[in-house]
């Protein structure tokens, strides 16, 4: 789920780091695999290689292909995960977990018991819902090549089949499931959900025999089977336990922007905000204004809506080093009146890189440090460049009244940018209709294309006519016209309330 685009063409660079970290990670799974499988057979290790080698030999071939079929399939379907090692690490550190809890707690519990959902789960919220669908296939197979070949839980070779189908099946009713999952509290009711298909296919796998009369109906066999899909229950809760405990460590170590960090950080009680809220409140509530007009943004043109709130609550979060030079921030005295423009130009466009310096010292996710430095790109201070030239006869180097970028890099950084200059626009022209209010942001629009601001991201003229429209249709509502109410000044009597016109 990460918001991070990349704009650079891929090179034989990116394609030997990638294939180097990525078989690196592969031969520590194995390792730690074959250490697992083989624990209690280093004493005769020899002998058990020659009876069994062809089979261990065999497993590994299977693994190494799958391992080589995940490479190739993130190359040519989603190759910005290669190019992030994070996202490498995160891929093979969930197969890791999975493989050590499917051994441990069908080895020690019962086969069913295996939390089968775990891998799509953890891949789905951290990386991308696409990954996450062939993560579950791949994590089921892994498994399940495990099983088969090497014997590492003593049960019936069928229940190796009955384990593949119902490993891949809960995987996938647990991405579709959680597609619109926003609070960790409901992945328990997913973990729940799971249980349901688990359960199905354990008493069609249980009843089986008694169907077919191979099998007497008796107690016992009624207990076997409520035993089996109790320890299907296990199988799906434990899923969303070992989720719920693992997905903040994975957060923190990879630094992940995943829906659930978004709601705790977008919160009233999330730390940075709570300072904006308390020492600039002027820019906090600009900031919520721009949270909404992106929201507003990002859902006509089908980015991220939760990372654009997000983002635009953090954009201006640099005012704090200095909330005072900040005209929202200001009351009726403005230090920008004693100073001379070249100052002022520099104390205001200093915020975008104290924000990003912020963000990053508090171990936010990199996504908000990049667009609070993005969002105004190299856009000239407008009021200090102005006040420049009335003051001097010579001519002004517009570089020294600019922002010094870079430019947005992502749609979300363009949008954060016009979302930004829009709010200000239309509060300061006063617009009083929709017709004001959509020539004011059309102006920002059409300023930033001009200054090149948007050449630098993949946003489109169809995307900027979509934004436009939403922003006017949110603005208007926001900023509506109001009738003015007569002042009528109220005065308390013996039979009640009177009032007189003041």
């Amino acid at each position: 789920m990460g918001a991070k685009q990349f704009n650079s063409a891929w090179t034989k660079k990116d394609s030997a780091k990638s294939i180097c970290l990525f078989f690196l990670n592969f031969i520590i799974l194995v390792g730690m695999a074959s250490a697992v499988l083989l624990r209690n057979k280093w004493s005769y290790i020899a002998a058990y290689m020659q009876t069994n080698g062809a089979y261990y030999i065999y497993a590994l071939i299977c693994m190494l292909l799958l391992a080589v079929i995940m490479y190739l399939y993130f190359f040519f379907e989603d190759r910005d995960v290669l190019r992030q090692a994070s996202k490498i690490w995160i891929l093979f550190l969930v197969l890791d977990l999975y493989f050590l809890a499917a051994w441990l707690m069908g080895d020690k519990i019962n086969i069913y018991a295996r939390p089968v959902a775990f891998v799509p789960l953890m891949i789905f919220v951290l990386i991308n819902r696409k990954a996450a669908i062939f993560m579950n296939i791949i994590g089921s197979l892994f498994v399940f090549v495990t099983d088969t070949f090497t014997g590492s839980v003593g049960v019936l070779q069928v229940e190796y089949y009955s384990s593949l189908i119902m490993s891949f099946t809960a995987g996938m009713f647990a991405i579709f499931f959680c597609n619109k999952v926003k609070t960790r509290i409901r992945i328990v009711a997913v973990g729940i959900l799971i249980v349901v298909p688990i359960n199905v296919i354990i008493l069609i796998l249980e009843i089986a025999p008694i169907l077919g009369q191979s099998e007497p109906i008796t107690a016992e066999v009624f207990d076997r089977i409520f035993q089996s899909m109790g320890y299907g229950l296990i199988g799906g809760v434990s899923a969303t336990v070992f989720f719920l405990a693992l997905l903040p460590v994975f957060e923190s170590v990879f630094n992940t922007l995943t829906v659930f960090r978004i709601r705790e950080l977008t919160s009233s009680d999330a730390r940075v905000l709570k300072m904006l809220k308390e020492n600039a409140p002027g820019t906090y509530n600009h900031s919520v204004m721009v949270a909404q007009l992106a929201e507003a943004s990002a859902a006509a043109i089908g980015e991220n809506v939760d990372f654009a709130r997000a983002a635009a609550l953090y954009h201006d979060v640099g005012k704090l080093h200095e909330p005072g030079h900040f005209t929202e921030n200001q009351g009726e005295y403005n230090l920008h009146d004693e100073l001379t423009p070249e100052l002022s130009a520099d104390l205001i466009r200093s915020h975008a890189k104290d924000g990003y310096t912020l963000i990053r010292s508090n171990h936010l996710p990199e996504f908000l440090a990049d667009i609070a430095l993005q969002h105004h790109g190299t856009m000239p201070i407008r009021y200090f460049y102005a006040k420049a030239m009335k003051m001097s006869d010579g001519e002004i180097n517009i570089e020294d009244f600019s922002y010094l970028g870079p430019k947005p890099q992502t749609k979300l950084a363009a949008i954060i940018m016009i979302a930004d200059a829009s709010e200000a626009a239309v509060r300061a022209a006063k617009a009083k209709s929709a017709e004001d209010t959509e020539r004011a942001i059309r102006a920002v629009i059409e300023e930033r294309m001009d200054l090149e601001q948007f050449a630098e991201c993949d946003i489109t003229m169809a995307d900027l006519t979509k934004i436009r429209q939403a922003l006017v249709n949110t603005l208007t509502g926001v900023y509506h016209h109001r009738i003015k109410y007569p002042s009528i000044k109220y005065k308390r009597t013996e039979s009640g309330a009177k009032g007189e016109r003041d």
